[in-house]
């Protein structure tokens, strides 16, 4: 089968290689569409991923084999696929079975190959199935929607004033999930013009270009000085994290869905115990969150496909990589793999 894989040094390359062999209590997943993700870029540009590494797990794909162990599928059925948890944990019994570290297993970033494949195997636990209505492109994406929403139900935040910093993929389904939810007023904070457009498309009531307008001055114009009762962090930008200490509200919840990998400078730290404001992180997503990410896509409250600026065949990803990815001229790059649905 074909498969994009990382190759030290050189980076992404298009390879033959053997199917994968289908285990007893395994599925074989026919790949469909796969999203490239901000965090494969951070990956690949790490220098630590492993020689032979196939990357993706924002997929969607079809049940096309399973071990004598496995029932309750049928051929064709249509999946997502996101990683296993043990349920018996600490992290697991207090509701994050995203950071099991008992049994979890993943594609793509974890201990299994990835979507940039046409054929991979999975343990069935990882299939979510994918509603009526529901086609394979917007499904593949909707773990983007499931770690936006995960970043909001980390805040605690239910409506309210609301400022996403970035207007990447995560950032953009980040506003229009928070439009779905009922928080007002939203603003996006991005630089690209097509971005914020599509910001606006999505649901938020204000946007602005850092670079020419003056944030601060604009959060007192639209909270009438108070701030920012939530503020998402999706941009990746360290700078970004201070400035939002200036302009969350007193009791607000700042929460970090991006992940930055340099230093940050806190200028007025003493802004937390002034404004007692809630600081959080926020990392992956909940099985739950992907299926109410689905369910909204049944319904015609999402659509993802916007969000698609690039969509190509596997064969491209190495050099569209390098000439679109890498440099930052893109939103989501979706790879069609298999037949769409």
């Amino acid at each position: 089968m074909k498969a994009v894989v990382y190759r030290r040094p050189g980076g992404l390359v298009v390879e033959e290689i053997p199917a994968p062999q289908l285990e007893d209590g395994m599925l074989l997943v026919r790949v469909v569409n796969t999203g490239f993700c901000g965090s494969d870029h951070s990956l690949i540009e790490s220098g630590f991923l492993a020689d032979g590494t196939i990357l993706g797990h924002e997929a969607s794909g079809t049940v096309a084999g399973w071990g004598k162990e496995v029932s309750g599928f049928k051929a064709g059925m249509r999946i997502i696929l996101r990683p296993t948890f043990c349920g018996n944990c600490r992290d697991c019994r207090t509701g994050r079975p995203y950071l099991c570290q008992v049994h979890r297993r993943t594609i793509g970033i974890g201990d299994l190959p990835g979507g940039f494949a046409e054929y991979l195997t999975v343990y069935p636990q990882m299939a979510i199935p994918i509603p009526e209505g529901v086609d394979s492109r917007n499904a593949a994406l909707a773990e983007t929607f499931a770690a936006a929403l995960h970043g909001i139900n980390t805040a605690r935040n239910e409506g309210g004033s609301a400022l996403v910093l970035g207007g990447g993929a995560i950032g953009l389904a980040a506003v229009r999930l928070l439009k779905i939810l009922g928080f007002a007023p939203i603003a996006l904070c991005e630089p690209v013009p097509g971005k914020r457009d599509l910001g606006m498309r999505f649901g938020a009531d204000h946007t602005i270009d850092p670079h020419r307008e003056d944030l601060r001055q604009k959060t007192r114009e639209w909270t009438q000085g108070i701030g920012f009762e939530t503020i998402l962090e999706c941009s990746g930008v360290a700078e970004n994290v201070p400035l939002a200490f200036e302009l969350i509200a007193g009791g607000g919840s700042l929460c970090m869905i991006s992940i930055v990998f340099k230093g940050i400078t806190l200028n007025q730290p003493m802004l937390m115990n002034f404004k007692e404001f809630r600081f959080t992180g926020s990392y992956s997503n909940t099985h739950e969150e992907n299926i109410r990410c689905l369910a909204w896509m049944a319904e015609g409250k999402i659509d993802a496909r916007p969000l698609i600026s690039d969509l190509i065949p596997l064969e491209q990803l190495p050099s569209v990589y390098r000439e679109r990815i890498n440099p930052g001229r893109t939103i989501k790059v979706m790879l069609q793999i298999g037949e769409e649905f």
